[in-house]
């Protein structure tokens, strides 16, 4: 969020906070109607002061259409999410998360013991990569061995593919499957 809509967002949210208390003192009488309409009324009446609410209700009737009709997202986050936009002197490349997690996915099914894989990856503002792995392996394979070898391969194939710098590899076993009898 921008700094603009957030001193706005402020400002509007402490309006309607004392509006809404304003409302409870006088649906529960503690507060006189007659005096707070007449406040009102001079509020409204009076030259200056007429054109200040007035000034105010257009600027919060225009930031409440920005808000509604208008995504504050900025192009840089947008992209962020996408993937990486890389640049060369030829021209641009843009590489999605969703290729980076197949990526993952063959690299990690490509490994005897892994029977499923689900892949997460994350990219920062410096293009670096986290990939996130849930796994089911079967029930013969060393653990520790399969994550550091799948831990190396990943970035070893990422940085081949994509010449991105994979920062974490994080790998979560879900479930050991059970061994299937041969028949």
């Amino acid at each position: 969020m921008k700094i603009l809509e957030k001193i706005t967002l402020i400002i509007y949210s402490n309006i309607m906070l004392i509006l809404s208390i304003i409302l409870c003192l006088l649906i529960f009488g503690w507060l006189d109607m007659d005096i707070t309409g007449n406040v009102i009324y001079r509020i409204i009446v009076g030259e200056t002061s007429s054109k200040i609410v007035l000034g105010l209700s257009i600027v919060f009737i225009l930031l409440s259409i920005k808000c509604i009709f208008f995504d504050s997202t900025s192009k840089e986050q947008i992209k962020e999410r996408q993937g990486v936009l890389l640049e060369n002197e030829s021209g641009k490349l843009m590489i999605s998360k969703e290729t980076i997690e197949n990526l993952v996915n063959s690299v990690a099914l490509n490994f005897q013991s892994t029977e499923n894989v689900t892949t997460r990856v994350e990219l920062d503002k410096e293009n670096n990569v986290k990939v996130y792995i849930n796994l089911i392996v079967s029930s013969d394979v060393v653990i520790k061995d399969l994550s550091a070898n799948l831990q190396t391969k990943i970035k070893e194939k990422i940085k081949t593919a994509t010449d991105l710098e994979v920062k974490e590899v994080n790998i979560t076993v879900k479930k050991v499957a059970d061994k299937q009898e041969e028949a």
